[in-house]
């Protein structure tokens, strides 16, 4: 398979609120049109550059909320607006591929698609690179669905868990369980098994199969539309989109397909991943300092502090002392300051509330 193959296609998801990194994601500005590393590319960039290696810089689509269409543009100006699928509220994945599978399948009825997330770091970019084209190589010639999955480093809690069935060909196997966010206890049992591999949510499929897969655990919007224009025009399923989005439940691909008995497949992939989705998955991913600190991007004198991480804005200097397991984070009229191991579910707690009792303008 070549680079070129036209009927390559690749659909990012960047519509998320990103609330997992709160204070430093923002609803109005989430972690994804961040530049969190300082690196000089935000997360949707890298994505973008990094797929745009693999598969034509013209066949990536953008999915995103209305909210964060000017963003896009902004961070992405080469992307055309046809290119860009603006969802006029919050649902989940599933129906943000679903839509993405039609217009590309109208576009091209032989397509194959790449679905990634837009906050994923890549450590080993030529293995990604072979793995995707492998992966596409499959679903052009197996109506199967492919998620890419690698082998656990720990027994991470906040990560979807697969577990090996039989082999289908070359590290390539069938899925037999899917268990997303594992209580700690089962997520070592998980790890130290063998059998499981954890999810990167990164998904492949032919157009035609994805869709069946769609038609299985979504109502008919859609097929309601291609019965209602049977002549496809970019412009009338962007305005029915619009006006019916939210018939579409709140359900993500991972418990839509992965999670029922299908005929869903997961590759075993060594490209060195890492979720950037919370501040624990950050903390595990970075590189650390002697006394196990990570410090992103921030100007920190720090003393007799272990196991915690820290982001601070430009020009703020933080002085840390006697912190252990912690994050510290600050942005804008926000300072976090709270223990690192289940700050996930704190986290959320706290942004409910407080978006309750001081509203919007803190979340």
């Amino acid at each position: 398979m070549t680079l070129n193959d036209n009927n390559n296609y690749c659909v990012i998801l960047a519509g998320g609120k990103g609330r997992r990194l709160w204070p430093c994601s923002r609803s109005s500005h989430p972690k994804q049109f961040i530049d969190f590393f300082g690196v000089g590319r935000t997360q949707l960039q890298q994505t973008f550059d990094r797929m745009a290696k693999i598969v034509p810089a013209d066949h990536i689509y953008i999915n995103t909320n209305e909210e964060y269409v000017d963003l896009v543009k902004e961070q992405l100006p080469e992307v055309s607006a046809d290119r860009i699928m603006a969802e006029p509220i919050h649902r989940n994945t599933a129906p943000s591929m679903a839509w993405a599978n039609h217009r590309i399948s109208m576009l091209n009825p032989d397509a194959c698609i790449i679905n990634t997330p837009s906050d994923q770091a890549i450590f080993n970019e030529e293995a990604f690179r072979k793995n995707v084209l492998e992966g596409l190589a499959f679903v052009a010639a197996n109506d199967r669905f492919l998620t890419m999955a690698v082998k656990p480093t720990r027994p991470e809690p906040g990560y979807g868990y697969i577990q090996m069935g039989d082999v289908v060909e070359e590290d390539i196997y069938a899925v037999q369980s899917f268990t997303e966010k594992p209580e700690r206890d089962f997520a070592k049992i998980f790890v130290e098994s063998g059998e499981f591999y954890w999810n990167t949510g990164i998904f492949l499929s032919n157009v035609k199969h994805l869709r069946e897969c769609f038609c299985k655990i979504l109502p008919p919007v859609l097929r309601e539309y291609d019965k209602k224009y049977p002549e496809f025009s970019i412009e009338t399923e962007n305005a029915y989109m619009k006006e019916t989005f939210s018939s579409y439940p709140n359900i993500s691909v991972d418990f839509g397909v992965l999670d029922k008995p299908s005929n869903a497949c997961m590759m075993k992939c060594d490209f060195g991943w890492a979720d950037l989705g919370t501040w624990h998955s950050i903390y595990e991913a970075m590189q650390k300092s002697e006394d196990d600190n990570v410090v992103i991007d921030s100007d920190v004198f720090i003393e007799d502090c272990h196991n915690t991480v820290v982001k601070m804005p430009k020009g703020k200097l933080a002085v840390l002392n006697g912190l252990d397991g912690f994050i510290v984070a600050e942005k804008d009229n926000v300072l976090l300051v709270c223990k690192k191991e289940d700050s996930s579910a704190l986290i959320r707690k706290y942004v409910n509330e407080i978006q309750m009792k001081k509203g919007d303008e803190y979340v």
